[in-house]
């Protein structure tokens, strides 16, 4: 069985540790790695938009890729679970 981020049973697994370690509403933190494009962290960033989250981005020491990583209050682990699957359409995203 695949463990690849977009399999159901990553998620699945990832869903009860959310829910076995935090009380909800919460914050969270994503990270990300993606190639260093503009377009591409401005993705990322258009899908947390008006959520309040602190979205702070920094080059790797050669400028290839960029790490973005973001804050925000979620509302469950459903909710952080969709926000990973959004993000995991744009291509080249790692997610962390």
């Amino acid at each position: 069985m695949s463990t690849t981020p977009n399999s159901e049973e990553f998620y699945k697994k990832l869903k009860a540790q959310l829910g076995d370690t935090a009380m909800w509403p919460s914050p969270y933190l994503y990270k990300f790695i993606v190639p260093s494009n503009a377009a591409t962290v401005q993705q990322i960033e258009d899908i947390f938009d008006n959520m309040g989250a602190v979205i702070e981005t920094k080059a790797s020491r050669t400028g290839k890729y960029t790490s973005v990583s973001i804050n925000v209050r979620m509302k469950d682990p459903d909710a952080v679970i969709a926000y990973y699957q959004e993000v995991g359409q744009i291509e080249g995203v790692i997610s962390l």
